[in-house]
């Protein structure tokens, strides 16, 4: 196999690094945020780092880079408290990613792509319209990160809209069948199929109890 260390690291190329540190952890959920200013103009940009935090309360959390440059989801959902999350399906990959580009808080990506916003029992922040899975969140809390100036933003899910053919009877989300994405690195989509599931695990009964 192939070795890098810590100091390999440090005299790397810098993209390279980049797509290597990237890539490494493995497969990332594909999200999209959708929030809005208070002014009214909307924004939506990918992400790959939500991750479910508990069910009760019902937390999920994402990583933010450094704010020291213009993050227009950050100041949106600090000054709302709202934003949506929205499962990246195979037909929207293209114009999903192409959100990660800097555009000025004035421009919606919605109106720079084929995306389409879409709003839901009033809540303030757009939806992806056809998106599988959508999330209606609310603000909770933040943790800067020291070790690299990233913050940990968290929220709590105030509706789950989930395309009815995707919910199995015993809860489960079937993502597979809604073709949702999951990213590899930066900028490396997959459409991922279900292989199977299994029952909650215990400890083999020769091993319980069983003396050191």
């Amino acid at each position: 196999m192939l070795e890098f260390t810590s100091d390999d690291f440090e005299n790397m190329d810098h993209l390279y690094r980049i797509n290597l540190i990237n890539s490494c952890s493995g497969y990332k959920s594909a999200n999209l945020i959708g929030t809005k200013s208070e002014d009214g103009i909307s924004n939506v940009a990918v992400f790959s780092s939500v991750t479910h935090l508990g069910s009760n309360p019902a937390l999920l959390g994402f990583f933010l880079r450094p704010t020291t440059v213009m993050r227009n989801t950050y100041s949106n959902l600090k000054k709302t408290g709202k934003y949506t999350i929205n499962h990246i399906h195979s037909e929207i990959i293209e114009d999903a990613h192409h959100t990660s580009a800097k555009y000025d808080s004035h421009i919606s990506e919605f109106d720079a792509t084929k995306l389409t916003e879409a709003y839901k029992d009033k809540f303030w922040a757009p939806f992806v319209k056809n998106a599988p899975v959508q999330l209606a969140m609310q603000f909770v809390e933040e943790y800067p990160i020291a070790a690299n100036n990233t913050i940990l933003v968290i929220g709590k899910i105030e509706k789950l809209y989930i395309q009815d053919t995707l919910l199995n009877d015993d809860g489960f989300v079937n993502l597979s069948k809604g073709n949702v994405a999951t990213i590899n690195g930066l900028d490396g989509y997959a459409i991922p199929e279900l292989k199977t599931r299994f029952e909650y695990q215990r400890p083999k009964p020769e091993f319980v109890n069983s003396k050191s």
